[in-house]
């Protein structure tokens, strides 16, 4: 248990979002500053690449074939077959410092994400949104310095959201039947380490893991908040996991090279590749957008 696998040499300059899929036996990330998307059979360990018609920087399954994607320009169904995308909303036209980051699929089947200043990564500028399946969208809250990972409890109930800037992680109660949400509460505040909360994913026992970027690790916080464990990388910049596998015991994890040196590279010869843990828990899958 806990014992890092270097799996794939792929170096990627920012990878993120690796999501499984059960009937491909398949993982899915993305490389957030090339706009590439990624696939790996894991039983044959082939690998393939898309490059997307739209800057994708962040991915959802959608229950209807293809993919929700995250991109520069707004949210948009990706249909891998054609490699094309489609715009669905775009709630920063006129705003081109505003863009929408990361996000996760609620239990009803849809999609919240959030939001940044890509301009000053620092302003409390982002939101997080609502993208219901008629496809409107929903600002649900703002005042968010760079919001980055979501995850949702298993029973649906809490929303989690990294405010990777103000180096905590936010808890909020969530309400299904309306998908508002409330009670915003800080779950976890980092280590003055360097280190920021990026992806965020949650297990079948309802604990919380968190990528740290800058830190050298994955978190694992019980549901009060409390440290559980940490499981260290031999690269800094730890961006999200996802579990997958056939038991869904497999902890995925991508890194980036992003804003490194040359000299810290050279330090870190690993660093933008694909790692997993096997481990003696199980993760959920992942919902689909159902719109």
């Amino acid at each position: 248990m806990n014992d890092v696998e270097h799996y794939l040499s792929i170096q990627n300059e920012l990878g993120e979002t690796p999501i499984w899929v059960p009937e491909e036996k398949s993982l899915y990330w993305v490389d957030f500053i090339r706009n590439t998307i990624f696939r790996i059979d894991v039983e044959t360990r082939k690998h393939e690449s898309f490059k997307p018609d739209m800057p994708v920087r962040g991915l959802c399954r959608r229950g209807s074939n293809g993919w929700l994607v995250i991109t520069e320009a707004g949210l948009a169904f990706w249909d891998p077959k054609s490699n094309q995308c489609e715009l669905v909303v775009d709630p920063y036209k006129n705003e081109p410092n505003l863009q929408l980051n990361d996000g996760a699929i609620d239990r009803q089947g849809r999609l919240l994400v959030g939001s940044f200043n890509s301009a000053d990564h620092d302003a409390p500028d982002g939101s997080l949104y609502r993208l219901d399946t008629d496809r409107s969208l929903h600002n649900i809250d703002d005042n968010i310095a760079l919001s980055n990972g979501i995850a949702l409890s298993p029973d649906g109930k809490t929303v989690y959201a990294s405010e990777m800037s103000a180096y905590r992680i936010n808890a909020y109660d969530y309400d299904a039947a309306t998908g508002t949400l409330a009670n915003r509460r800080v779950f976890v505040t980092l280590p003055e380490d360097g280190s920021k909360p990026d992806g965020l994913t949650v297990d079948s026992q309802g604990f919380l893991w968190a990528a740290h970027w800058g830190g050298w690790r994955v978190a694992r916080y019980d549901p009060a908040g409390k440290l559980e464990r940490e499981i260290r990388l031999p690269v800094e910049l730890v961006t999200c996991m996802g579990f997958g596998g056939e038991n869904l015991d497999v902890l995925y994890i991508t890194t980036a090279w992003y804003d490194l040196s040359d000299r810290q590279r050279q330090a870190q010869p690993l660093a933008g590749d694909l790692f997993r843990v096997q481990t003696d828990i199980k993760g959920i899958v992942e919902p689909v957008f159902k719109g």
